[in-house]
């Protein structure tokens, strides 16, 4: 008897589900096999390294909404787009003034900081045998992080917390309309443009040295932000600095413990935190795809993909493609030219990376140093619902103890 295999569109479906939400990775597996496909009239999936490399780079491929088919039909408000959603030459001159704040001299002044952060959140485990990873650690660190480099008071953050939490749905892919979720997501967006707002004109009266002062102010030679395009800058930095950082401690955490003779490597060895965390970004990425749209026709693999529609870049499917990476289904911090999706690619590679890097690195070291024989209380753990931003909701561990 001949099974049929399922479609495309069947299977994108079941990427999307909550209830895959633990292992998408068996279904991203079967998707390989199809590098390019339809899922409807307006909606291709594309699934394979080469091709998606070469989209990141393809002009025909953009970033912005408005110029496709699908205007109007998703979570976000696109009247306004942050540089996330924007093409050149709008996101290259946003994107520039942001790094231009976002300098090394910045990002390495926190080294300290975070180390004392992480140190603090130990410390407060004394006596325990048992913590939520999620809750008691791999939120508060990037949080705290991304509050104090803008500039963000960090009493402030129960206010923005949920709003954050809201807003990470808008990048999701649109199953069904759903007006209520759409008025939660643009009534969240509302508040934290108003809460920003406030915040500028305080910087600007009293700017100091932090993120938003230096937007704000718009000493920069390269130019100064609309209010407009300020304001949404900002709401990008804050949900997004902090919301795939959790997701990629958690996910380093939970994949370490999954694979204990790595977590003991990572204790006698400190140096090997930085490959670890490489193929963490390869191998559990916080971000597992993003769209884009086509400006003109695209053919790939015999695959015409018509003008205005849609392009799912699976990024989480790709770093799995044995095409590129050998036995791709294996956890190898030693793997050679480790050059994945983890952080995106191309004109949009995320800016926070760096400090991102420096997070994970810092607490990862610290966690295999003093957190003595931890283990997982649930595997797989509760995961958020959110397809696209995926990690755990809880990461329930047990230890021995902290050590000094």
């Amino acid at each position: 008897m001949t099974i049929a295999r399922a479609s495309a569109n069947d299977l994108f479906k079941q990427v999307l589900d909550p209830v895959n939400r633990s292992n998408p990775y068996r279904i991203y597996e079967q998707m390989l096999a199809n590098p390019v496909a339809q899922l409807d009239a307006t909606r291709y999936v594309v699934t394979t390294y080469n091709e998606i490399i070469g989209l990141l780079h393809d002009p025909r491929a953009s970033k912005d909404e408005r110029k496709s088919k699908a205007q109007g039909t998703s979570l976000r408000d696109d009247s306004n787009p942050s540089l996330l959603f924007l093409d050149a030459p709008e996101h290259d001159q946003l994107r520039k003034l942001v790094i231009h704040q976002f300098t090394p001299e910045r990002i390495s002044g926190m080294q300290g900081r975070i180390s004392s952060l992480v140190t603090e959140a130990l410390d407060a485990l004394r006596g325990q045998t048992q913590f939520d990873f999620v809750e008691k650690f791999a939120y508060p660190l990037p949080v705290t992080v991304i509050c104090e480099l803008m500039g963000v008071p960090r009493e402030d953050e129960q206010r923005f917390h949920a709003w954050a939490d809201m807003l990470a749905h808008n990048i999701e892919p649109v199953v069904g309309y759903d007006p209520a979720k759409k008025t939660a997501i643009q009534n969240a967006d509302k508040e934290l443009h108003t809460y920003m707002s406030e915040l500028v004109k305080e910087k600007r009266a009293h700017p100091q040295d932090d993120l938003v002062s230096g937007l704000a102010v718009g000493n920069d030679p390269a130019g100064q932000m609309s209010d407009k395009d300020l304001i949404t800058t900002l709401v990008l930095l804050l949900v997004a600095g902090h919301e795939t950082t959790v997701n990629l401690l958690s996910n380093s955490m939970l994949t370490l413990l999954r694979h204990p003779f790595e977590w003991r490597k990572l204790h006698e060895q400190p140096e090997r935190v930085m490959p670890v965390v490489e193929e963490v970004l390869r191998y559990e990425p916080p971000v597992q795809f993003m769209p884009r749209y086509a400006l003109n026709d695209i053919t790939l693999q015999g695959v015409t993909i018509s003008q205005g529609s849609t392009i799912e870049l699976l990024y989480a499917a790709g770093n799995r493609d044995p095409r590129h990476f050998p036995h791709p289904n294996d956890f190898n911090p030693e793997r050679p030219n480790n050059q994945h999706f983890g952080f995106g690619g191309g004109d949009h590679l995320c800016i926070g990376a760096p400090l991102a890097r420096i997070e994970v690195h810092t607490a990862l070291n610290e966690l295999a140093r003093r957190l003595i024989n931890p283990r997982l209380l649930a595997d797989p753990p509760p995961y958020k619902s959110n397809p696209v931003l995926r990690g755990p909701q809880h990461l329930p561990l047990a230890f021995d103890r902290i050590a000094d």
